[in-house]
């Protein structure tokens, strides 16, 4: 029998109520921000009313940015760190599901030790390697380019091991009647391996993209060219000016907060199913 208790309950919402506010306080301060005008934020309160400037400051930032802060139309810097978050999260989840199926499906030398060479890649981040990573890049022509903004941070040690890991709880009989019909390698990767991991892949593909979307530092090096800035480094390069235009630079992290939330919405029964199911 499930006792019901009136005042847990209440101290419980209040609590999650509360835990909630907390986080979508800024939230809501930066987008009331930018509504506001300049000389209304530097009035020394902080508005927590939407003021009558929204349009214009979106329309601003979305056509013509702040060029004097470098930082170009929100649209091309929207483009620009789209098209680097997907090419990471595509790269990302091709080549740990390729490398997973390897791994785990093929008899070949030193089969572990080079699973384990991959995995402790997961000790030497970015900002350890940046210096010969941006040294390659260089070398290759990479530099102000989406290669270079997207090639060295598409490997995945972890997507890479968390692939493994599922691939190593599919029973043996069904890679043994894949055999018997026929199957080679690749068909069996395709029907089975592939369908079998949706939950999977859609769970990392979020969590990739998030992570290719707010990268700062790599794209700070790697790029020189306003045609190349992403808006999570414009946002830094608005704040950094000797005046900033505050409400503009609320404008864009408004801007560059919505495609991850749009990500998340969307995909949020398969990402939830992905890192709860009971199978994993």
């Amino acid at each position: 029998m499930v006792e019901n208790r009136p005042w847990a309950n209440l101290i419980a919402h209040i609590v999650l109520i509360s835990g909630v506010a907390l986080v979508a306080f800024p939230v809501y301060v930066a987008i009331v921000a930018s509504t506001h005008s300049l000389s209304g934020l530097l009035q020394g309160t902080l508005p927590l009313l939407p003021g009558g400037h929204g349009i214009e400051n979106y329309t601003r930032m979305w056509q013509s940015g702040v060029s004097n802060a470098g930082a170009p139309p929100a649209a091309q810097m929207l483009w620009n760190s789209f098209i680097m978050a997907m090419a990471i999260t595509v790269g990302k989840l091709s080549i740990s599901l390729l490398s997973a199926f390897a791994i785990v499906y093929f008899r070949f030398r030193f089969r572990m030790f080079f699973f384990w060479v991959i995995f402790v890649t997961l000790m030497l981040p970015v900002e350890v390697r940046i210096i010969p990573t941006f040294q390659v890049a260089a070398d290759l022509n990479m530099l102000n380019s989406f290669a270079g903004l997207s090639i060295p941070l598409i490997a995945s040690a972890t997507a890479t091991f968390l692939f493994r890991q599922f691939f190593m709880t599919i029973p043996e009989e069904m890679l043994e009647a894949a055999r018997v019909d026929g199957a080679g390698p690749l068909k069996f990767f395709k029907d089975i391996l592939m369908p079998l991991s949706v939950t999977n892949i859609a769970a990392l593909f979020v969590i990739m993209f998030i992570y290719g979307w707010n990268q700062y530092l790599w794209p700070l090096i790697i790029t020189t060219d306003p045609d190349y800035y992403t808006i999570v480094m414009s946002i830094q390069r608005m704040t950094s000016e000797e005046n900033p235009q505050w409400q503009l630079v609320m404008a864009a992290v408004v801007m560059a907060a919505l495609p991850p939330v749009l990500v998340i919405l969307f995909m949020q029964r398969l990402f939830v199913k992905g890192l709860t199911e009971t199978e994993k």
